[in-house]
């Protein structure tokens, strides 16, 4: 995997595509990690590099290192800031299933005049689209428009990064969010993508987020195909 070597340290990227994989499931709770020869391999870097980005995931709790044993993952879920509840994607790992991101689309849009993302962000805003797969079945589609603000964000880290990460790396701090459920048909790119039937209702999310200064950051269309599995909120009061 390449990493960018214009921005960020490439330890810092290791951790976070490490990170990003065990909250996904793809590096199981309890199991090992890959051996750092296998990730110095992969990224193309160097030991320290490797070791150091380790080092970061056992200080965050993620990981425990044994000598003679790998590096075994003790931790599947974020401190992210995003919610004072977990993911949904963290409830679904922990309940044993696997999830794997899909970038469809990341670019640049000249907004139609009077649609809702032109009242947003006017003119042009970033449009991102994301296909999420449970178990290698489509299960979520998410469509997100960020602010021109955020249009340098690194879009090549997509598939390995969480996105929320990307921009607290940035130094855009979401603080506030407001979430609408709706329950309807998908537009027929979203039905296609994730291979139901014209007509099927799925459940919308519709996400406004907001920075520490009240600017909106982002507004998200999430539909999820909740016969394959039912939208949980796990309170962690």
């Amino acid at each position: 995997m390449s990493l960018s070597h214009k921005q960020r340290p490439l330890y810092l990227q290791i951790m976070n595509i490490v990170k990003d994989r065990i909250l996904h499931g793809i590096y199981p709770m309890g199991t090992n990690i890959p051996s750092e020869p296998q990730l110095e391999q992969e990224f193309n870097v160097s030991k320290i590099t490797v070791r150091n980005a380790i080092n970061e995931l056992v200080q965050e709790g993620y990981l425990e290192k044994a000598s003679g044993k790998g590096t075994k993952v003790i931790r599947n879920t974020s401190a992210s800031k995003l919610s004072r509840w977990k993911r949904f994607t963290e409830v679904l790992v922990e309940e044993g299933h696997g999830i794997r991101k899909q970038l469809l689309l990341a670019e640049v849009i000249s907004n139609e005049e009077g649609s809702e993302p032109y009242q947003l962000f006017g003119e042009n805003c970033l449009r991102i689209e994301r296909l999420y797969h449970l178990n290698d079945v489509p299960y979520i589609h998410y469509t997100h428009y960020f602010t021109m603000r955020v249009a340098t964000i690194e879009l090549s880290d997509l598939n390995a990064q969480s996105l929320y990460d990307l921009l607290e790396e940035q130094e855009v701090n979401l603080e506030k969010y407001r979430d609408e459920f709706a329950v309807g048909p998908a537009p027929s790119h979203v039905e296609k993508a994730l291979q139901v039937k014209k007509g099927t209702p799925l459940l919308n999310r519709l996400r406004f987020s907001y920075d520490e200064k009240g600017e909106l950051i982002e507004y998200s269309h999430g539909y999820y195909n909740t016969d394959m599995h039912r939208y949980v909120v796990n309170y962690d009061v």
